[in-house]
């Protein structure tokens, strides 16, 4: 098959933008703990890292035009690496602004390798079956988001006990400021570790060839980007899409640490289990039994479905987790978390099958829509925030009512905004 090799380059990127992607997952309550963070706060981590999205989106498309597609996965690959760098600094002063510079640096560089891969993926084969190519690299992606909490508590907290914020917050001055230093430094080797991985990579990308895809015409008879309703509305839905996305897989560790579960550092690789089992189903039955629209509809529902489940459920409860994998061994979570962990599986085919319903049609203005699209990830910065906000102002639980809302907009897409080609 002549696309097995850039798929399997581009599976490698997709597998990093997952990995660096989810240890949000954990490092979100970890920096809560020794940063002594509110619920909001805490979620600046996250804002700061998907906001580059925005701010980054149409300036690192301009450089994919000057640089070409190669030469701008080096550059991003670069780039991550001194954001993980500046975790260094941030560390040893556990200064939180370092913090959020950092992450707002590799968010930049991830930026740009989404702005190139995405689209190639969308193009490298028949329309009808691009929801099921970027499922395969959604599968990737969401494997190394199991793995990622899983590695940072294994190389972050493993020399650690327990330690929650009220625990901290209750022990004399010197001997905190002293617990603190200790959990900062453990961030120190893992993250200088990860850079030097990623120089190597980009160094390996370097040297290798991608083929070129060619564009078709446009549909019709466009003379600007915003003349496609389909990619701005396609947009819209991916803004909400990604704020559930990014609601579930970053506040499911707070709300286990409020809930008191000692495994909190790990529930982010619940929810990106179930990503996977969603992208799994999404390969088999896309586009032979199922159609691209009619997973994004089913998506949507279910996502309806899960967000109600979870707010009306018990935080003390685990009946829904014994029943489905408490036979297993692995440690089971309150009917809320479970809840929360299983809208993994309902996220898992939206943003693959979002993406070529978007770009339908717009041949030339293909990576002007994709950078469009990129801007779209705002809504893991904003989302989160307004969830921390709610969450302040109730309680976590009842915060996730935020949800509906972004499953609503996603149904709209749809049943409709995906099929309209004029304003």
């Amino acid at each position: 098959m002549k696309s097995w090799f850039p798929m399997l380059t581009l599976g490698v990127l997709f597998f990093i933008f997952g990995f660096i992607t989810w240890l949000n997952g954990a490092l979100i309550p970890f920096l809560q703990i020794i940063s002594d963070l509110s619920e909001f706060q805490a979620l600046l981590i996250a804002f700061s890292f998907y906001i580059a999205y925005v701010v980054m989106a149409l300036p690192m498309s301009w450089l994919l035009d000057k640089t070409g597609y190669q030469q701008g996965i080096v550059i991003g690959l670069g780039l991550i690496a001194v954001g993980l760098l500046l975790f260094v600094p941030a560390a040893q002063t556990q200064w939180f602004a370092i913090f959020l510079t950092a992450q707002f640096v590799v968010g930049s560089g991830l930026t740009i390798l989404q702005t190139a891969s995405n689209p190639y993926i969308t193009r490298l084969g028949p329309e009808q079956s691009a929801a099921a190519r970027i499922a395969v690299m959604g599968i990737l992606n969401k494997c190394a988001g199991v793995l990622a909490p899983l590695f940072f508590t294994w190389l972050v907290l493993a020399d650690l006990p327990q330690i929650s914020q009220s625990m901290l917050a209750s022990l004399p001055a010197p001997e905190r400021a002293e617990q603190v230093e200790l959990m900062a430094s453990q961030l120190i080797t893992p993250y200088v570790g990860m850079a030097l991985f990623l120089m190597v990579v980009a160094a390996l990308f370097a040297t290798i060839k991608l083929p070129p895809v060619e564009e078709q015409a446009p549909s019709h008879n466009a003379q600007s980007i915003w003349q496609f309703p389909q990619l701005i509305l396609g947009a819209v839905a991916l803004f909400f899409y990604v704020g559930v996305e990014v609601i579930a897989g970053d506040t499911i560790g707070m709300y286990g640490a409020q809930l008191g579960l000692s495994n909190y550092s790990v529930l982010t690789s619940y929810v990106m289990v179930a990503m996977v089992l969603g992208y799994l189903l999404g390969l088999l039955l896309i586009p032979r039994w199922l159609s691209q629209v009619a997973a994004l509809r089913w998506s949507a529902a279910l996502g309806l479905l899960l967000t109600t489940l979870l707010l009306f459920s018990s935080a003390s409860d685990h009946s829904v987790a014994e029943l489905m994998w408490g036979w297993s061994g692995i440690p089971t979570t309150p009917n809320s978390i479970t809840f929360l962990a299983l809208l993994g599986f309902a996220n898992a085919m939206v943003w693959p099958t979002i993406w070529p319903l978007a770009l339908a049609g717009l041949g030339s203005f293909t990576a002007r829509g994709s950078a469009i699209l990129i801007m779209g990830i705002a809504g893991g910065a904003l989302l989160p925030l307004l969830y921390g906000w709610l969450a302040q102002q109730s309680s976590m639980q009842s915060a996730y009512a935020l949800l509906l809302v972004g499953y609503a907009v996603i149904g709209s897409y749809a049943w409709r905004g995906y099929n309209r080609r004029h304003w």
